[in-house]
Order: structure tokens, then C-alpha cells, then sequence
């Protein structure tokens, strides 16, 4: 995401016709996209009622397309091969929110994510509402789905938590999940995105929970990675949840570790399949351990714990020199 001082970026639609099973094998995430700064959000429709073989994919974009991005589109509905695709620049409104309205809700373990209001509540389940907004994580996602069942598996086993980190928060999703299964903890939630911060507040007002610094609230910061006193101030946590990508996974690995005290859990995802064994090697340098992983597709979620050191001389918080920045980097 853009901060908010940042000029608009031109949004663009690619528009190709499919076949109907075309568009169930792109009912996912693609990952050929995932790579990309700005991956596009796929949607497919029926373009004919009269004809259930006759579909649509829609890509939107942040900025015109590559040819390569396009090429790649094309290579996904090979049925249309000879026909042209349609590529158009959109009004200045926002896409992503037109894009995802409509979505399904998503249940996840206990946790049952509307994207709408008047989609109806699940008896029996945890029913958050994160309507579809300018800031990642509205649940549709395998990644954010993937820590919400890893969150509430920790809890059915009877893992406690009581200060709680999610860096990378986008819409907030995660720190509330936290917060409903520890709800005597204290919450942290931070992304480099000041739009995502702000969106996550009014999720947490739709929502029923309460920004603040106290017990079972949740505290909202503007900051790259670690980069806020007031983060660093509040550690060490004993869960610290980072849904962003492979790249800044890597290199906030020391900051992020140095956060969590000996014990803690540090749960990561946004990684790819392949790019498990470069994520871990990052942390386990840093003295953590996989005790975990759950995979949702080509999205793994990863479950570590922190190395007790061993000696008199162990680390109990982090240094403050320890800035923990990565410029550039938000929530996916």
C-alpha cells in the first residue's frame, strides 16, 4: 500500500474470457503473482447466463500492466489463446474495495470473517466483520486464513499468551483473532501503511474491541517493522505474529527475534512453498525452532519457539539500538 502522502496510482483492468473450469483453477492464490510488489486481484464471473461454460476473468491492478504480467494472465486461460484481451485504465476510485465486495466469508478453525454486514453471523463461531478495504487481510487470503486456524489450534491445546505483536497487521484481522482467544492480553498492532493502521482502528470499532495500551485492547502503530519506541517499549512479547512476505521476513529475522522473549512464539507467513527453507534458516540463526507448520496450498504458516540461552547472561530485552527497520516493507 501507498502511505497516505503518496500520489494515486492509476488502477488498470485486464479482462479476458474463460471457460468454467478455467475459473475454479484460479479460485486461489496464484503464485506466479506472489512475487510481484503489486499482485493483481483475480475475480471470475459468468459472462452468460444462458451458457455455464461461459466465463470472465478480471484483473485488477495497481498501475498499467506488464506485458509479461499480461502474457502470464493469458498463459492461465488458455481457451482464450486468439482473443485479445481487454486492458483499461479505471476511474480514481476504489478498486480494491469493488473488487472484493461480494466476497464469501471465510471460517477458520473457530473464526468466521464477513466481508459484509448483511452476510449472516455463524451460531457457534467467532464472527468477525473486516469489510473489504485498502489495507491486506480480510480473511480471503491462505495466508491470513492459515494464521487464523494456526491461532486457534495454539488455544484448543491450551497455549496461553498475555503480550501480543502483530507486525504487518493490514486490516487488524489477527490481533483480534489474538485478543479473543487471550482476551486478558495485552495487543500490539503495527504496519508501515498509515491507511492500514487507520482501517484497522475502524475494524476494531466494527468490531467491539478497544484501542488502548491496557489489558485486552489493542494498540495501533505506524512503524517499518519494529521501528516504533513504543513497540520496543512494550516487548518482550510471547507471541509475535508477521503475515508479510518472504523478503522482509528475512530481514527483519534479527529485529523480530530480539522482540520475543526465551520461550515465545514467533508465527510467520506470506511465504511461499519454496521459500520455506531460506525463511527458517533466517531464524533459526536468530536461535528459533520450527515447532510447527500448516500448509493452505502453496501458503505455508509457520510456527517457531524461541531457545532458552543457557548461562547467567541472558537476554531479557531488546537492545534499543535494535531499531528493527525494513523501508518498503508492509503487510501482504
Amino acid at each position: 500500500m501507498n502511505d497516505a502522502t503518496s500520489p494515486a496510482i492509476q488502477s488498470w483492468k485486464v479482462t479476458l474470457p474463460c471457460t468454467r473450469a478455467e475459473a475454479e483453477a484460479l479460485d486461489g492464490d496464484i503464485a506466479a503473482f506472489a512475487m510481484m510488489d503489486r499482485p493483481p486481484v483475480l475475480m471470475t464471473s459468468e459472462a452468460e447466463p444462458d451458457d455455464e461454460d461461459a466465463w470472465r476473468l478480471d484483473a485488477y491492478f495497481e498501475g498499467k500492466p506488464s506485458p509479461a504480467a499480461i502474457k502470464l494472465l493469458r498463459s492461465m486461460v488458455p481457451s482464450a489463446a486468439r482473443i485479445k484481451p481487454v486492458v483499461e485504465a479505471l476511474p480514481d476510485e476504489d478498486w480494491v474495495t469493488i473488487s472484493q465486495q461480494g466476497l464469501e466469508p471465510v471460517t477458520a478453525g473457530r473464526f468466521h470473517v464477513r466481508n459484509l454486514a448483511s452476510d449472516p453471523e455463524q451460531p457457534g463461531q467467532v464472527n468477525l466483520l473486516i469489510a473489504a478495504s485498502r489495507a491486506f487481510g480480510t480473511g480471503q487470503h491462505e495466508t491470513t486464513a492459515g494464521c487464523l486456524a494456526m491461532l486457534d489450534r495454539m488455544r484448543r491445546v491450551g497455549m496461553r499468551f498475555g503480550n501480543v505483536a502483530d507486525i504487518g497487521t493490514g486490516t487488524g484481522l489477527l490481533a483480534f483473532a489474538a485478543l479473543h482467544l487471550w482476551p486478558r492480553a495485552y495487543a500490539t498492532a503495527s504496519d508501515i501503511d498509515p491507511v492500514a493502521v487507520e482501517i484497522s482502528a475502524e475494524n476494531a470499532l466494527a468490531n467491539g474491541m478497544t484501542v488502548g495500551r491496557g489489558q485486552g485492547q489493542v494498540a495501533l502503530y505506524a512503524a517499518a517493522g519494529v521501528d516504533h519506541a513504543a513497540i520496543i517499549t512494550r516487548a518482550p512479547y510471547d507471541l509475535l505474529i508477521a503475515n508479510i512476505l518472504a523478503g522482509p521476513l528475512i530481514e527483519l529475522a534479527p529485529s523480530l527475534c530480539a522482540m520475543v522473549e526465551e520461550g515465545g512464539t514467533i508465527l510467520l507467513a506470506g511465504l511461499l512453498n519454496e521459500q520455506v527453507d531460506s525463511v527458517l534458516a533466517a531464524y533459526r540463526a536468530q536461535g528459533m525452532r520450527l515447532a510447527e507448520r500448516a500448509d493452505r496450498g502453496d501458503w505455508p504458516t509457520l510456527r517457531l519457539r524461541k531457545r532458552p540461552v543457557i548461562g547467567w547472561k541472558r537476554p531479557r530485552r531488546l537492545n534499543p539500538a535494535a531499531r528493527g527497520e525494513a523501508p518498503g516493507f508492509g503487510s501482504i
